[in-house]
């Protein structure tokens, strides 16, 4: 709108007149139209002068409106007005896409599409943008509330549509359609008691007990003993391992069969240091790693045998889920080892906060880009500098343990031959 404001018009001679033009939006059209409007007669009666002329000409554009945000916002809203929920939805998922500033992960997008795609565009997908208001988005909600959503999932799904509308904005970057949703009018269901499940020491013992392929037990025990995200997990690399296994940087993730240089936040690059027990364990997994066939295809610690990242869908469906199933377990994601971490550092160690947090890569608060430090995080989060103390976290390590039991399958000669038996490894804690 800036770019349109303060026109003062051209004066030109229009056959017996003197006539101004100038731009004018129309709606429905991407392009403004040059309209002309006349001022005076070139001769006779009702001259005016050239100064006089300039004078007309401005309060000619100025009574049509064409400069002014009123007119703007009216015209593009009744070209808008055509524009479906779909189209809009459609140009706010590319937008997100594509943006620079605070670049979206591509998980992150496909959660938002799935969401568009099979409950939001079927139930209000051809409505005109400018509908979407409360009305529509009470029945949306009454919609999945049929279909059996959670109210976590409703709500992801009705921020989604929250977004698409409000990203139909004018040239100064103003809502189109601002709205005060009404959360008693949608009949929002409120989000409490969402299940987020974690295991038990006893519970990950068993795990990691039951599983037979090496791989699936290094991993599940990791994710255990160091909280990380299973997606930092699966993007680990195996250059970024101390040799004698007992730290790693994380710097990258992987998700689907693809690798990322980036991690959900910027507090997810860190090091993790492990308990001995684990670090053994690992330290025996990479030697008979380099033995695979896929070994030589990449440089990830876990790998399928074409050597792309795993999936996490796959772990669940072929590994995880039947030995949960196996064990009397519910079925569960991988991020409860993640809070089983959490949990067992906060509540049954004394290890400092400022060491577990870096570990799981926490912040006691974000700070602004320019340094300035934001409500909640105070000078001691600021000025601690514990990612510079390795020697210390390594020895927290130790004291604070695994929380759970790591068993070596070993064979051993029984009275009926060889058979496979569960043995602890050396040098396992289980307390703090």
């Amino acid at each position: 709108m800036a770019r349109r404001s303060g026109q003062s018009g051209s004066i030109q001679k229009e056959g017996n007149w003197y006539v101004v033009r100038y731009w004018k939006d129309v709606a429905g059209e991407e392009k403004r139209q040059r309209v002309y409007a006349k001022i005076c007669p070139i001769s006779g009666p009702g001259k005016l002068s050239a100064s006089e002329r300039e004078r007309k000409a401005k309060e000619i554009i100025a009574a049509s409106g064409v400069d002014t945000q009123e007119y703007f916002d009216k015209v593009v809203k009744q070209s808008a007005s055509g524009v479906t929920f779909r189209q809009q939805a459609e140009t706010w998922l590319e937008g997100m896409r594509n943006r620079k500033r605070k670049p979206l992960a591509p998980s992150t997008i496909a959660g938002w599409s799935c969401g568009l795609d099979i409950w939001i565009n079927p139930n209000i997908g051809d409505l005109p943008l400018a509908s979407v208001n409360n009305a529509a988005m009470k029945k949306l909600v009454g919609k999945m509330d049929e279909g059996g959503l959670s109210p976590k999932s409703i709500s992801n799904n009705v921020q989604i549509v929250k977004m698409v509308v409000a990203s139909a904005v004018n040239e100064q970057g103003d809502e189109l359609y601002p709205r005060k949703w009404n959360n008693e009018f949608i009949d929002m269901p409120v989000v409490n008691n969402q299940r987020q499940p974690s295991f038990t020491g006893d519970v990950v013992t068993a795990i990691i007990r039951e599983t037979e392929e090496q791989k699936y037990r290094v991993l599940f025990a990791l994710c255990a003993s160091s909280g990380l995200r299973f997606g930092e997990a699966l993007g680990i690399d195996v250059k970024n391992i101390s040799p004698d296994g007992s730290n790693i940087k994380i710097v990258e993730k992987a998700w689907r069969s693809e690798r990322h240089n980036f991690l959900k936040t910027e507090n997810g690059k860190r090091e993790i240091d492990l308990h001995p027990s684990m670090a053994t364990m690992l330290r025996e997994y990479m030697e008979k790693r380099t033995d695979e066939k896929w070994a030589s295809k990449t440089d990830l610690l876990f790998a399928s045998r074409n050597g792309k990242p795993l999936h996490q869908s796959n772990i669940l469906r072929r590994v995880l889920h039947p030995i949960l199933e196996k064990l009397g377990q519910p079925k569960c994601g991988v991020h409860a080892f993640r809070r089983f971490r959490n949990t067992y550092l906060r509540n049954f160690t004394s290890t400092p906060p400022g060491i577990y947090k870096f570990w799981m890569g926490h912040a006691s608060a974000e700070t602004e880009a320019n340094g300035s430090v934001r409500a909640g995080e105070t000078m001691s989060d600021r000025y601690d500098k514990v990612a510079a103390e390795r020697g210390l976290r390594k020895e927290w390590a130790e004291r604070a343990g695994l929380g759970f039991e790591i068993l070596a399958k070993t064979l051993v000669i029984g009275r009926n031959g060889r058979k496979p038996e569960n043995a602890p490894l050396e040098a396992v804690a289980v307390s703090a």
